[in-house]
């Protein structure tokens, strides 16, 4: 570092470092050690881009605030997008396979679970669960109005329940 380059950043300090901590300060919602870090990151930029500091560009002070406010939610955001990690002594269970015997009986199971419904309470059940229709699609198919389709629902998965438990299948 030269030294012209060490009394630019010490008139900087000098001149901005207690408004710019106070500045600092409000953006990380009084956490002292960021808003420490805020400051020397912004007047280490200063220092590394001082064309930025041109008079005849604008404010000094302008210019750090507005750097330091980047800064700070350029942090926010890193902080943000980080998923948490989490720490613990015990190994996670094992993804159990899926057993395609298993899965055909409960396929057989339900399909003749859903024989046993009324025709209306099959259709609309058909229409929003396997088909993935939404309630507005299901009633312009059916033909019916959508709290047609939406009391028709409720009342197809209580009897499907009841037909399941009929059929010794529990939860």
């Amino acid at each position: 570092m030269s030294d012209d380059d060490a009394q630019l950043l010490r008139a900087l300090h000098d001149e901005h470092a207690e408004a710019l901590y106070a500045h600092a300060l409000r953006l990380v919602n009084g956490d002292r050690q960021r808003a420490e870090d805020l400051v020397q990151e912004t007047l280490l930029r200063a220092w590394r881009h001082p064309e930025s500091l041109d008079p005849t560009r604008g404010s000094v002070r302008s210019w750090l605030f507005t750097t330091a406010r980047n800064l700070a939610i350029d942090a926010w955001r890193r902080r943000s997008a980080r998923v948490g990690e989490v720490f613990t002594d015990e190994l996670p269970e094992p993804v159990q396979a899926v057993d395609e015997a298993e899965r055909a009986v409960e396929a057989w199971t339900v399909a003749e679970a859903l024989n046993r419904l009324s025709p209306t309470h099959r259709e609309v059940l058909v229409e929003c669960f396997y088909q993935g229709r939404s309630v507005a699609e299901a009633a312009s198919r059916l033909g019916v109005p959508a709290g047609t389709v939406k009391s028709r629902t409720h009342y197809a998965l209580r009897s499907l329940r009841l037909v399941l438990a009929e059929m010794g299948v529990t939860e």
